[in-house]
C-alpha cells in the first residue's frame, strides 16, 4: 500500500489539532509507559509519531494528561485507524493514527474547547 493511502489528507479532518504529550496504560498489568508525543489531537483522536508503529485495527489504552484550564488525565481506549512507516523518502514523520473510542462527551468537548484556545 502507499504511503498516500495510509495517511488520510489533512482537509479531511473535521476537528482542530494540537500537541500533547501520552502515555499508553497498560490495562492488564496495572503499569504505565511513555508512548509518545501527540502532534495533533482533537475529540475524535490524534496522531502520534512512532519509528514502530502499531498495526492498523490495534486497539490498546492512552492516557492524556490535558493540561490548564482543564488540568485533568485522561484514559480512553483507541484504535490505530492507519500508520505510516519510516522511509528516507517521507516527507512527513512516521507514526499513527488513533480513533478514540467511547471518550465521554465531556470529555471531547473539553478537549475540544482546549485546541480552539490553542489556535488563538
Amino acid at each position: 500500500m502507499s504511503d498516500s493511502t495510509l495517511t488520510p489528507p489533512a482537509n479531511q479532518r473535521k476537528t482542530l489539532r494540537a500537541p500533547l504529550i501520552v502515555l499508553r496504560v497498560k490495562v492488564d498489568e496495572g503499569g504505565k509507559t511513555f508512548f509518545g508525543y501527540a502532534r495533533n489531537i482533537s475529540c475524535s483522536g490524534m496522531f502520534i509519531p512512532a519509528t514502530s508503529p502499531r498495526e492498523p485495527g490495534s486497539r490498546f489504552v492512552v492516557e492524556i494528561s490535558l493540561p490548564a484550564p482543564i488540568d485533568r488525565t485522561v484514559q480512553c481506549p483507541c484504535e490505530v485507524v492507519w500508520q505510516r512507516q519510516f522511509s528516507r523518502k517521507a516527507k512527513h514523520e512516521p507514526g499513527m493514527g488513533l480513533k478514540f473510542i467511547e471518550m465521554p462527551e465531556e470529555i471531547a468537548a473539553a478537549i475540544d474547547a482546549w485546541v480552539k484556545s490553542q489556535d488563538q
